[in-house]
This record gives C-alpha cells, structure tokens and sequence, in this order.
C-alpha cells in the first residue's frame, strides 16, 4: 500500500461520534468526490477502509444510504452513487442547497461552525479528494476539486486554522497543497491521522540525519585529498632542496621536520606534530613545511 493509502486508512478509524462532525465530513468527500450534482452523487474509490466508511457515515449524516451499495467482495475499484432524488434532496437540504436551483457549489460556513467540524470537513475532502506523497522521497499533500469557489473556500478556512497552503488549477480541477513538511504534519494531526504525522517526522529526521552524513563523508574526502595534494607538494619541494644539496645545510628543525614528511606522506599536519619528537603543534609544523617550501622555491 501507498503512504497515501495508509494515511486515509487511519483517517477511517476516526469514530463517528457526532452527527454535526458526521455531516462536515460527507460535506467535505461530496465536494471533493467524483459527481455531485443534483441528479446524481457518486463516489468511486479504491481504499477498501473508505469503502467500507463511506455507508456508515451517509447513514449517521442523513439517515439514508447509497443505491446500490457495492457488494462486499468487490476488488479494486468501488463505485457509490446516489440517484434517488429524495435521497439527494435531503442531502442537499442538509447542506442549504437547493436541489432545482444550485448552479455552482459554494461551502456554507454556517455547517462548520465548530473546530471539530472544520476538522471533519477537511478529512472528508482529503479521504475523497487528497494525495500524499511518500514523505521518504518529497513533500506534497494536495486536495483536488472540481469546483473553483469550493477549492477558495477551502483555501480559506486553512487559513482561518493557521496554515498557508497554496493553490493552483491542472485539467479543469483546482488544487491546495503544502510543500512543507511541518504544515503537512499539522494537517494530519488536526483531521486525525497522528500516526501518518509521526510518520512524515520520523522520515524528514532520517533524511536529515543521511543529508548530514553525506554531507560529512564529502567534506571528510575533500579534506583529505587537500591533505594529499598539499604533502605531494612538500614532498616535492624536498626533493628540490635535496637535488640542489641544500638539504644539508638546513637548520636542524627543518631537517627534520622534512624527514618526518618523508617517512609520512600521506600524515595530516596534526598527525606530524603529534609524531614530533617532542610533539610540536600544528600550527608549527605547518610554519616549518612552508619554510622549507619557500626555501625550495627560491
């Protein structure tokens, strides 16, 4: 299963305590859901748990269910609809629409007065309408409706809660989405997926601690290859001075500061200073290569 898939899984565990809350939510899947007009409402999905939801949360919402519902066994895909005009007229009825008049869907805030009940809402528009993507590869969470004015309002009751979700419009659907991880946790916490949260932390600080890694690995290679490239040229510049006999003439330290060189050529400059006898600091041996560089060079 998809993260998507598990997410709207545990979104369907949430219980159906409240019948305002039970409304807000089928509010948030029909306009969020495949078709619904007044002629018809269907819902098509392929999440066995929402499949399973869904006849329980129009019964709890409107006392009325779907015709046919699909049968039990079905795999893949399920398809609920309602074609009864009293059913959908009682629906629209709940909702403030008018069943003969309503050209245009707009959300009427008056049903989602409570917290509880916005937060129901959004889980019904991210069960029928919304995606996740894995959160070990990227972050984006998107809820995608046929309705322009429903997609604004939307948008702005996310920002009635806090968030700063952006939108956008892709094949004749509008589309709010988060980018953000954080924002994504929050929205999942507050529509009742804690575990699909946690999920999403647990992989962002993953992600960070392999970033950090790599981050440590690269830095460590490129730092011991300017310790290689700075001995070969030490090693080089020694060579120079022994060509020239000059090597003898050096002062005392010098000298055998350069046979520390050559007897360690691939040595960090903590490394020499530590097999220094006596051990010197870094910052000397690093005073005496560049001497016997400048020397070399003259």
């Amino acid at each position: 299963m998809s993260f998507s898939s598990d997410t709207k899984a545990e979104l369907c565990r949430e219980p159906l305590h409240k019948r305002c809350c039970a409304i807000a939510e089928a509010y948030g899947v029909m306009l969020y859901c495949n078709t619904f007009t007044a002629g018809e409402i269907r819902i098509v999905t392929g999440n066995t748990e929402l499949a399973e939801r869904l006849p329980k949360l129009i019964k709890k919402a409107f006392n009325c269910g779907f015709d046919p519902s699909p049968a039990a066994d079905i795999k893949g895909k399920q398809t609920f609809s309602i074609t009864d005009r009293e059913t959908i007229r009682t629906i629209f009825d709940t909702f403030g629409y008018e069943a003969d008049s309503t050209l245009a869907h707009h959300i009427n805030l008056g049903i989602l007065e409570d917290s509880c009940c916005k937060a129901s809402f959004l889980r019904g528009a991210f069960l029928a309408g919304g995606s996740i993507t894995d959160p070990a590869k990227s972050y984006h969470l998107e809820l995608v409706t046929a309705h322009y004015n429903v997609s604004r309002e939307t948008y702005s009751i996310l920002l009635e809660l806090g968030f700063t979700p952006k939108d956008a419009a892709r094949g004749g659907n509008y589309i709010t989405y988060f980018k953000q991880s954080e924002a994504i946790e929050d929205f999942f916490t507050l529509i009742g997926a804690p575990i699909a949260a946690m999920d999403i932390m647990s992989a962002k600080v993953e992600k960070d601690m392999r970033n950090a890694v790599n981050r440590r690995v690269n830095c460590d290679s490129a730092n011991a290859d300017k310790t290689v490239s700075a001995a070969q040229e030490q090693l080089e510049a020694i060579k120079r001075l022994e060509r020239r006999a000059a090597f003898d003439e050096l002062p005392e330290k010098l000298r055998e500061t350069a046979l520390l060189r050559i007897a360690n050529p691939e040595a960090s400059l903590a490394d020499l200073a530590m097999l220094a006898i006596p051990p010197v600091s870094k910052s000397c041996i690093s005073h005496r290569l560049r001497k016997l560089m400048e020397l070399a060079g003259q």
